[in-house]
C-alpha cells in the first residue's frame, strides 16, 4: 500500500462528499500519484479514432469541473472524462447526496449534476490545451455534457455544451442516463433520442465545417433498459453518425443482497453490485451493434479480471470511478498490471484482440 492509498483510506473518516473535495484539492496541489514508466504495449488501443496508450479510463463524475484531468492522466489513466457539465452552474440536490456502501464496495449518489457551468470548465480545458506538454504526454480528455435541471429546452443545452467545448475536448459524451435529474432518462426513448441526436448531428456538422476538425461523440446509457430499447438505441446512434456508446451509468435497481445500512437511499448505485448487470447490458449492445460503433464498458470495475470481462463482452476500452473510493489512487496501476498479465495468459496479443471474445 502506497502513501497515496493510506491517505485515501484516511479520507474515509470524513463525509464522502467532503472527502472527495479534499482529494481534488490534493490533486490540484500536485500530491497525487505519478506513473513512472510507460504503459505496457499490450494495453494500447484505438477507440473511435482516439489513440490511447492504455484502455483503462476514468469515468465522468470524479472531475466534474475539469480541475484535475492532467493529474489523473499522470496517475495512469489512458483517458479522463470530465463532467457532467451543464451550460449554467447549478448546486445540485440537497446534501447528504453521496453515500458509501462499504460492506458492498458500492456507492449511491444523487448529486444532481452539481457543477460550475460551461465557462470555468472551458477555461480550464483551454489552459490545459495551451500548456507546453510534449504531445506523447498530453492527456486524452473527454467532456461529458448534460442539461440543466430547469432548462426549457434540454436538447439546446446539449448543443450548447458541444458548441462551447468544440476544439477544447478530445471527445464528447452525451449523458442522458443519470437517474438524478428528473425526466432525463426519458431522452433514451426512441422519439426523444432521434430528436436529440439529430440536433447534435446538425450542430456537429456546422462545427466541423467551420473548424475543419471533428471529434468522436459517445452516448452514455443506463443499465436499466427494457427489451427492444438496446436495438433501437444502437440504430438511432448509428443513423445519426455518433461514434460509440458508453455502457453504462449507475442503476436505480437495488440487488436483494445489499448489506449496507445506506442501501435504501435514493439515487444511482455504482460499484461492485453493478458489475454483472452492466456487463450483461454491454454484451447486449455488442450483439446488436455489429461492429458499427465503438463500445466503452463501465460499471463495477475493480480489478484486471473485471476489465477483461468488459472487453470480452465487447468493450474496446473501459472506465472506472467508484472502485477508487475503496482501492485508492494506486488501483489503476494494479488493474493495468493484472489486465496485461491476464491478456497474455489467455493468448491475446493485445487488448483489442480480446474485444468481443466472449
Amino acid at each position: 500500500m502506497t502513501l497515496h492509498d493510506i491517505a485515501a483510506r484516511a479520507l474515509h473518516a470524513l463525509d464522502p462528499e467532503d472527502a472527495h473535495g479534499w482529494a481534488i484539492r490534493g490533486l490540484k496541489m500536485g500530491l497525487g500519484p505519478r506513473q513512472s514508466d510507460v504503459d505496457d504495449p499490450i494495453l494500447a488501443c484505438t477507440v473511435a479514432g482516439l489513440s490511447l496508450s492504455n484502455c483503462v479510463g476514468l469515468a465522468a463524475g470524479f472531475d466534474k469541473n475539469a480541475e484535475v484531468p492532467a493529474a489523473m492522466s499522470q496517475a495512469g489513466f489512458g483517458f479522463v472524462e470530465c463532467g457532467t457539465v451543464t451550460p449554467l452552474a447549478q448546486a445540485g440536490n440537497p446534501r447528504p447526496r453521496l453515500f458509501r456502501l462499504t460492506q458492498d464496495q458500492a456507492v449511491i449518489n444523487r448529486m444532481g449534476f452539481n457543477n460550475e457551468g460551461l465557462e470555468p470548465f472551458a477555461a480550464r480545458l483551454s489552459a490545459l490545451k495551451a500548456a507546453p506538454v510534449p504531445e506523447r504526454r498530453r492527456p486524452v480528455v473527454g467532456a461529458n455534457i448534460g442539461a440543466n435541471k430547469d432548462a426549457a429546452d434540454r436538447i439546446a443545452d446539449y448543443v450548447a455544451g458541444l458548441t462551447r467545448l468544440w476544439g477544447l475536448s478530445d471527445y464528447f459524451t452525451v449523458n442522458i442516463s443519470s437517474p438524478n435529474t428528473p425526466g432525463l432518462r426519458a431522452l433514451q426513448t426512441k422519439a426523444a433520442l432521434e430528436e436529440l441526436l439529430g440536433r447534435i448531428a446538425e450542430a456537429r456538422g456546422l462545427l466541423k465545417a467551420a473548424s475543419t476538425v471533428d471529434y468522436p461523440i459517445f452516448l452514455k446509457v443506463a443499465p436499466d433498459l427494457e427489451d427492444g430499447e438496446v436495438e433501437a438505441i444502437v440504430e438511432t446512434v448509428a443513423a445519426n453518425g455518433l461514434n460509440g456508446i458508453i455502457v453504462s451509468n449507475t442503476t436505480i435497481a437495488r440487488p436483494a443482497d445489499l448489506a449496507s445500512s445506506h442501501k435504501g437511499e435514493s439515487g444511482g448505485l455504482s460499484g461492485r453490485p453493478l458489475l454483472a448487470a452492466s456487463t450483461a447490458m454491454l454484451a447486449r449492445f455488442h450483439a446488436a451493434n455489429g461492429g458499427r460503433l465503438a463500445l466503452i464498458g463501465a460499471g463495477g470495475i475493480a480489478s484486471g479480471a473485471d476489465a477483461l470481462a468488459k472487453i470480452r463482452a465487447g468493450a474496446s476500452a473501459v472506465q472506472l470511478y467508484s472502485a477508487l473510493v475503496y482501492g485508492g489512487p494506486g488501483l489503476v496501476q494494479r488493474i493495468k498490471r493484472e489486465l496485461a498479465a491476464r491478456l497474455r495468459a489467455e493468448g491475446f496479443a493485445s487488448a483489442t484482440d480480446a474485444v468481443g471474445a466472449g
